[in-house]
């Protein structure tokens, strides 16, 4: 098996994400600029090309406002699974295992194998940090993406103001706004239903072959045993 087959068959997920994301990004961009210079016309303004719109506000506003929510829903995922369980979900831990666990099980300090990370074999704050690293750069992933979505957000507003031929807002007043708040509660809702529909349909309904889903004949009660 070549490198270039090999890199392609242990990757592919990634990659076929990484490739979906792009394509999405593609038809977003094409469809907003469309709708945005619809709007442009009638108001008897100049249509935006593409470079322009691309560095517009209103495309930067919606791009960061669905990243916001989707990293706020693995940051509170990652963190929540720690200590929360739902019976017979893949989705949970099994019920005995709430909580850090054990150096053991968790195989860190003087647990670790040979083939753990390194700072996996260390103590102190390295090991704090390395320990939580996944759920703390989703954390700052989502505060990101959303002081963007605050001040992208910002920028449109106020060119609408503008355009409507009304005094622009400060950035502390639109992020207080009912515009800012139903941008972030209508992708934080979504988001939030998505994962508690994932935690309790697993229960029940099965996906042969995902590790998403437990083994087809797995009981339902079974709980935190992927298929």
């Amino acid at each position: 098996m070549s490198a270039a087959t090999r890199f392609l068959r242990n990757d592919s997920l990634t990659l076929a994400f990484g490739t979906a994301f792009l394509l999405a990004l593609v038809g977003q961009a094409a469809a907003g600029r469309a709708d945005l210079n619809n709007q442009l016309v009638a108001a008897g303004l100049q249509p935006l090309g593409v470079a322009g719109y691309l560095a517009s506000s209103e495309f930067a506003v919606d791009v960061t406002e669905n990243w916001q929510s989707e990293y706020l829903q693995f940051f509170l995922y990652i963190f929540g699974t720690v200590w929360l369980l739902q019976r017979g979900s893949p989705e949970s831990k099994s019920l005995d295992r709430a909580g850090t666990e054990s150096e053991r099980e968790q195989k860190i300090g003087p647990h670790a194998t040979g083939e753990s990370p390194a700072w996996a074999r260390t103590r102190g704050v390295r090991l704090v940090v390395y320990s939580r690293s996944l759920g703390l750069v989703m954390a700052l992933f989502f505060l990101g993406s959303w002081a963007s979505q605050s001040i992208t957000g910002w920028s449109a507003y106020n060119a609408d103001q503008l355009r409507d031929l009304q005094a622009p807002v400060a950035w502390g007043q639109y992020v207080l706004s009912a515009d800012f708040w139903n941008r972030t509660l209508q992708n934080w809702q979504s988001e939030l239903l998505a994962v508690a529909s994932m935690a309790i349909l697993s229960v029940y309904l099965r996906q042969r072959g995902s590790p998403e889903s437990k083994p087809v004949g797995a009981a339902h009660t079974s709980t935190g045993v992927e298929g």
